[in-house]
């Protein structure tokens, strides 16, 4: 779900479209008149902001009564009287604001549970397929392709190809995709990476299974990786920097 902050930002952009525009040209115009043909610059840029505002609001649309949502925009450009008072709307936007936090740490509650429990079956299962090692911190890694070259201590810097999954088989990042391999410190990445770069020799390639004590953990990571998910990673080890 999007942020408070970031649902405030759309009706506060919302909010500056009305005062920026007190005085609509037709205050009779529907606000549902249907426009299939943008022609002019203000019609495109005004269809721009619109689209942006409905972006915003997406993850809320199933608790916003879309007729009244256009009847207060369409109140507040043409300079109607609002059916609410600044009280009444300050007040309902904070009950609104506060049933969309309830909500969001439910709803992430419930992944974190549901996370940790699908990532424990699968690495239970995994760790019987061949050819899959376990390492003491929970860590289970698959060699795919043994190094030649030596293996990097924790305090130096490394340039690596990868992908990452999670255990569904959704992608969330790939440095082959972006054509551009990875350099970093192998102490300043996730404590699963950290502890298989130091097992791996450069030229290797190895398939890691994560679980999430030893990635983003509670927190998660982005839009992607929800919080408390075990990931797999593909991991080829290029080069130590020197």
């Amino acid at each position: 779900m999007k942020s408070i902050a970031f649902l405030a930002a759309a009706l506060l952009l919302a909010g500056a479209l009305v005062s920026c525009t007190q005085s609509a040209k037709d205050e009779n115009a529907s606000m549902t008149q249907t426009v299939t043909e943008l022609s002019t610059f203000a019609q495109k840029s005004s269809y721009a902001v619109g689209m942006d505002i409905a972006t915003s609001l997406s993850q809320v649309k199933d608790d916003l009564d879309q007729a009244a949502l256009l009847q207060g925009l369409s109140d507040a450009l043409a300079g109607r009287d609002p059916l609410l008072t600044d009280e009444e709307a300050q007040q309902v936007m904070q009950e609104f604001s506060q049933n969309m936090q309830a909500r969001q740490a439910a709803d992430r509650s419930a992944a974190s549970t549901r996370n940790l429990e699908e990532g424990h079956t699968f690495l239970a299962e995994n760790k019987e397929r061949e050819g899959v090692i376990t390492t003491e911190s929970g860590l289970q890694y698959r060699v795919l392709r043994e190094g030649t070259g030596p293996s990097p201590k924790a305090t130096d810097r490394v340039t690596v190809n990868y992908s990452g999954k999670l255990i569904d088989g959704t992608e969330f990042d790939s440095s082959y995709k972006r054509g551009q391999p990875a350099t970093f410190a192998v102490n300043a990445v996730i404590k699963g990476w950290a502890e298989a770069l130091q097992l791996m020799k450069v030229g290797g390639k190895y398939e890691l299974f994560i679980p999430s004590d030893l990635a983003y953990g509670e927190r998660g990571a982005g839009q992607s990786i929800g919080p408390n998910a075990t990931l797999i990673f593909e991991v080829e080890l290029l080069k130590i920097e020197e």
